[in-house]
């Protein structure tokens, strides 16, 4: 029996990320946080503490056989496993990731599923794969029938919600965000560069990259969940500042706005870190977007703010609570 040939080198890797407030009234500590994302016996929860307490469960594999989403309209088989994790940042924010790889070429005909599954990660297409018209199919969103890793992430996140550890009492109102992104190999011999990032409606973000064609689906995995991450940061205080009437013709209640503020503070403002999880090859993915439109520039500002509003509206307030009364 002849030996089976390696996957040929994946051309398109893509995925999808759920990222939301976990809903406890308090932060998970990390004993806690590896019961939450416990989601395979025979394998442990990774934990770290530093820089900051991150806790990502194992992976798990799904199958899928299906057309993959084509911007022509072309209708390409495929068949694998995608892959899935969830993970928590300091106990408070909860994303789930799911992606896979696509290489340039597969059988023309379908495998034994137990080929499929010594590859995970792994989405071979029957045939050629028009890599770019699937590219922009995976950004524009699946047809109903295709490959959709969003909805792997939605499994994977409604199956975490529903643990008993969660007391379903969030301490502050906010919305879930999705992040799309697919990435193509970049030319030989060139680094790794973020073509676009966009912020379209219903909460969803998509980014395009180009990567070295070594650059494995967990690194990009982890450059995408650290994106996704940082911006529902960035879209979840600026609406807590957009819930606010601020300004000196405002007639805003000093208490209302320490009550919408506070928790800023509380659960939020101290996990702004953008890259400390991230390889050293993808690091520097970063730099477009610190120079437009800027995040952490956005960020500082937005903290400032926040921490401007609380010394104004908490002065006053302390002061009233001291006055003798007449």
């Amino acid at each position: 029996m002849a030996p089976r040939q390696s996957t040929p080198p994946a051309v398109l890797a893509c995925g999808e990320i759920r990222t939301c407030l976990l809903p406890a009234r308090q932060a998970l500590d990390i004993r806690s946080a590896a019961q939450l994302l416990g989601l395979r016996a025979d394998e442990r929860v990774l934990l770290s503490e530093r820089p900051g307490l991150y806790a990502r469960s194992p992976e798990t594999l799904t199958g899928v056989d299906c057309p993959l989403p084509s911007a022509n309209g072309a209708r390409v088989r495929a068949v694998g496993t995608v892959t899935a994790h969830a993970a928590l940042t300091e106990g408070r924010v909860l994303q789930t990731s799911a992606h896979c790889r696509v290489p340039g070429v597969g059988p023309d005909q379908r495998r034994p599923w137990g080929e499929y599954l010594v590859r995970p990660g792994v989405v071979e297409p029957l045939g050629k794969l028009p890599h770019e018209s699937v590219a922009q199919g995976v950004l524009g969103g699946p047809r109903h029938g295709d490959l959709d890793v969003g909805l792997i992430a939605d499994g994977l996140l409604t199956r975490v919600l529903r643990h008993p550890l969660l007391d379903q009492r969030p301490p502050f109102r906010s919305r879930p965000t999705r992040l799309r992104w697919a990435a193509l190999p970049a030319a030989p011999g060139e680094g790794p560069s973020l073509e676009r990032f966009t912020l379209a409606e219903d909460e969803l973000r998509t980014v395009r990259l180009r990567v070295p064609e070594a650059t494995t689906g967990a690194e990009l995995a982890a450059l995408c969940d650290d994106l996704a991450l940082h911006d529902w940061l960035l879209t979840t205080v600026v609406r807590m500042l957009d819930g606010l009437r601020l300004g000196a013709g405002a007639a805003q209640d000093a208490g209302t706005v320490v009550r919408t503020l506070r928790p800023a503070v509380d659960h939020l403002l101290h996990l702004w870190m953008p890259g400390a999880r991230v390889g050293r090859e993808l690091a520097a993915l970063w730099d477009p977007l610190e120079e437009r439109p800027g995040f952490t520039r956005q960020w500082q500002a937005l903290v400032q703010r926040i921490r401007d509003q609380l010394t104004l509206h908490a002065i006053p307030a302390a002061h009233r609570e001291v006055e003798p009364a007449p």
